[in-house]
């Protein structure tokens, strides 16, 4: 269960019951599990009847039956648990501490046991668990020890040594308890003994011989465990060997430079070394010496040392000796150093290095700057090396940037000798980025700004200019400032013209006669003090609403014009013509308009209107005075003399007598309400004009079909009583086939055209013409002929080859479906072309389109 009254003991595998009840009554059995390499293990016990003599209801504080011990033992890395589980009624509840530290987050818990996955050092100390309910509390401590296996800090490695020589070898443990050092030699303890001194992880030899060679070991232990450190000694007796390390052949040197030659050969004990030169033994004076380990060093060197060098070396074990023959070249000189330079950013600049050499060796130039290598392979980099002549070594540095200035050295050398000359270039350009940016006496809309001189970059710095943005978004743009213009050993200025109650970062950059340099970093962000609003709202205007309202609209203000919190808008208005104002307070800044509702208000009257806005530390400034009208009422009038007459199969004209503007708004135009005979007025179509037109022409209607029309005022409040209903009846449709069997003529200056005549049917409009639209290959733009025949005759040029003609009915009722023929000279009749379905049902516009006069376009809206 997990209800806290139970828990299984892992260190005792007792099971304990915080406070019993009539739920515990049973047979319990305890199961054990053995985990053993690859293979698990379990036991169950036998029963054990638990019964209830009696159900005991008392409360009774904490008592800790499943204690933790007094100390823990637990190696580094080990998993530490400590259970703590108490009786008591009600249930208590457990909490850990550490005595004597913190308890780490990870492992607090309500929990009766305090698991430590990988204990440390740290986590050594006394802990404590407390069982507490509301009859009382006990509590356990016990501390966690915590050891360590000894572990290498410092150990032995196989060596080599001479015989004769001292030796010291060390090696070290940590471990907890302190690890005790012992050595062994080939297996055996080893003791302090004549030459030899053992103490502790310290081995010392004293004049090392042939029988102190072996196999030692370095043996750490405590009682958690052993280490072990081996190594090998081999005690070396070598006569003088300069096989492996012979004196050079051929030893170059130049003329008035120094050489260094080594004596180096392989000797146990360390051998004798004695210098000739030739048959001459050498001695140390002011240009000639010989080190305590035999190297041969000559100074200010002349042709006269030029000769054989021999090295002799001797120790009880034997002698030798090697030869080498030195040779004396002309030294390497500067001949043409490196000047020091002043430069702008930017520029080009060339430093010459030439040199002299001892024409039998090679000559190599390297540049540094400050000491550091230049690298001339960098892509995209700054520097070119001269490659005209070996003697020639100049370095040019271009479009130099601040970072090129410094110390360059050029260095000629050859494998004897080097020469090096210095220089100083200095690169001059715009100052670096002020530092320090620090504002203070923050005022509403100015602050006192504070900054460090930057890098002047080896030219003065001529002003400052200073920059404020409003975070996060805002671009920084350049502030007015006292002074005005500030000189370049300032460091600080008063920055005007701030917004109140607006957060800020200000910035510096400095310039001088060479630029304008980096920015500084931001300052932190300030905000500065409220003021009173000190610009007007903007865009008043109103009008709409209900009967007897007066809607009022204005521009809410912006967050860099409220200048303040507490921020609203205060509106005044009265009657035209009246001398008292009335006052309304808006609250919130992005209120944008205010409705003043009174039944006595008629409509359409003028009223006039003005606005300021406010906050906590006062009102601002009042805007001009607006004419705002309240709420206009739909037309009272209707239009009269209405009249309708069907013009096509598809459209009618209405015309009707204007309506009078009166006292109830302004008229915006006139709509147009028309149904099928038959249908009910509510299911009318609606058109309107765009202005007080008094003609419309209605389109979209159906053939043949009368309509019942009725015209109507609107302005914004709506439509106003509708006018007596006039009929009207549109024309039947067109005939719906083309004109057929269609033949041309072409004779010098003309085109004679002729078809079969279209008869309507009883259902179709009567042809009263037909119309031609004529193209030619010449002329893109088609023309468009009329003729009240079946046939046409129209002039042509002479050179027209080809031409496109399309041929139409007209009458009352509208164009009908064109006939389309391609015609060619000296042709003969050709069958006129198929149309596609869309030019059949929706024909070019110039085809289609009446040429008598059209009233005024109008928008359809379909419904009541």
């Amino acid at each position: 269960p997990t209800d806290g009254r139970h828990f299984v003991s892992q260190a005792t595998g007792n099971l304990y019951i915080a406070r019993t009840n009539a739920s515990d009554l049973g047979n319990y059995s305890c199961l054990a599990t053995s985990h053993m390499d690859f293979s698990t293990k379990s036991v169950f016990s036998k029963f054990a009847q638990l019964n209830l003599a009696a159900e005991d209801t008392r409360l009774f504080a904490p008592s800790i039956k499943a204690r933790f011990p007094a100390e823990t033992y637990a190696l580094v890395g080990q998993q530490v648990t400590l259970e703590c589980f108490a009786f008591g009624n009600p249930v208590p509840r457990i909490k850990w501490r550490k005595v004597d530290g913190s308890l780490s987050p990870q492992w607090t818990t309500a929990e009766p046991t305090l698991q430590i996955p990988s204990v440390s050092f740290e986590d050594e100390g006394t802990y404590e668990c407390e069982a507490e309910n509301s009859k009382g509390r006990d509590t356990v401590q016990g501390r966690i020890i915590v050891q360590a296996q000894p572990e290498w800090l410092k150990v032995i490695s196989d060596t080599e040594a001479d015989i004769g020589s001292n030796l010291r070898w060390g090696c070290a443990a940590a471990g907890k308890p302190r690890p005790t050092v012992r050595w062994l030699r080939n297996g055996e303890p080893l003791a302090s003994q004549n030459r030899v001194e053992v103490l502790a992880g310290d081995l010392r030899f004293s004049k090392l011989s042939l029988e102190d060679s072996g196999m030692y070991q370095c043996v750490a232990e405590n009682k958690h465990g052993t280490i072990y450190a081996s190594a090998e000694l081999a005690v070396q007796a070598l006569a003088p060997d300069f096989r492996l390390n012979p004196v050079r052949r051929l030893i170059p040197a130049a003329r008035g430079g120094e050489i260094v030659i080594p004596c180096q050969p392989r000797a146990a004990p360390k051998a004798v070394v004695l210098w000739s030169k030739g048959t001459e033994i050498l001695v140390n004076s002011s240009r000639v010496t010989v080190t305590p380990d035999g190297t041969l060093i000559i100074r200010n060197i002349s042709r006269s040392d030029e000769g054989k060098y021999t090295c002799f070396a001797d120790n009880f074990m034997g002698k030798a000796n090697s030869t080498g023959i030195l040779s004396v070249r002309d030294a390497t000189k500067i001949t043409l150093a490196p000047s020091s330079a002043d430069i702008n950013l930017g520029d080009n600049l060339t430093l010459q290095c030439h040199a002299s050499h001892d024409p039998t060796m090679d000559l190599t130039f390297t540049w540094t700057l400050d000491d550091f290598p230049i690298d001339f392979d960098k892509p995209g980099g700054h520097y070119r090396r001269t490659n005209v002549k070996e003697t020639i070594g100049d370095l040019t540095i271009l479009n130099a940037q601040l970072r090129h200035g410094g110390k360059y050295t050029c260095m000629a050398q050859t494998v004897v000798d080097s020469a090096s000359k210095e220089a100083t270039v200095l690169v001059r350009g715009p100052p670096g980025p002020p530092g320090g940016v620090v504002v203070r006496d923050i005022g509403d809309t100015t602050i006192q700004l504070s900054w460090s001189r930057g890098f002047d970059n080896h030219s003065p710095i001529a002003k400052y200019t200073l920059q404020a943005r409003t975070p996060p978004a805002g671009k920084w743009k350049q502030v007015r400032t006292n002074p005005a213009n500030i000189e370049g050993n300032a460091e600080t200025a008063q920055v005007l013209g701030l917004t109140p109650w607006m957060d800020y970062e200000f910035r510096v950059i400095a310039s001088n006669i060479l630029g304008t340099g980096e920015p500084s970093g931001p300052s932190s962000k300030i905000r500065t003090k409220e003021a009173a609003p000190s610009v007007a709202p903007s865009g008043l205007s109103g009008g709409g609403g209900a009967p007897g309202e007066l809607i009022v609209n204005w521009t809410p203000m912006s967050r860099e014009y409220q200048n303040g919190d507490g921020f609203g808008y205060l509106l005044s208005f009265r009657r035209q013509g009246s001398t008292h104002w009335q006052t309304a307070r808006v609250p919130g800044a992005d209120a944008q308009y205010f409705v003043y509702s009174n039944e006595s208000v008629r409509p359409y009257t003028p009223f006039e209107v003005k606005i300021r806005s406010y906050n906590r530390r006062g009102d601002g400034p009042e805007s001009l005075t607006a004419l705002v009208y309240s709420a206009e009422e739909e037309p009272r009038v209707a239009p009269t003399k209405v009249w309708a007459k069907g013009v096509s199969s598809s459209e009618m004209n209405v015309t009707w007598e204007p309506v009078q503007q009166d006292m109830n708004g302004i008229l915006l135009g006139y709509e147009i309400r028309y149904w099928k005979a038959g249908d009910k007025e509510a299911a009318a179509d609606r058109v309107r004009t765009a202005g007080l037109d008094t003609s419309a022409r209605v389109s979209g209607l159906h053939p043949n079909t009368k309509y019942h029309v009725t015209v109507r005022a609107y302005n914004r409040a709506g439509t106003g009583p509708a006018s007596p209903s006039a009929n009207a009846t549109t024309m039947k449709p067109p005939p719906q086939r083309p004109p057929g069997n269609i033949s041309w003529t072409f004779s010098s200056s003309s085109l004679s055209i002729k078809w079969d005549p279209v008869v309507p049917f009883r259902n179709e409009s009567a042809v009263t013409g037909y119309k031609m639209l004529y193209q030619n290959d010449l002329h893109l733009t088609p023309t468009l002929h009329l003729t009240g025949k079946n046939w046409i005759e129209i002039p042509v040029p002479e050179d027209i080859g080809h031409a496109l003609v399309q041929i139409r009915t007209t009458g009352p009722g509208g164009d009908g479906i064109p006939a389309e023929v391609h015609i060619v000279r000296n042709g003969g009749a050709a069958p006129p072309l198929p149309l596609s379905p869309r030019e059949i049902q929706d024909p070019p516009r110039y085809l289609r389109g009446s040429f008598t006069p059209r009233p005024t376009p109008i928008s359809t809206r379909k419904g009541k």
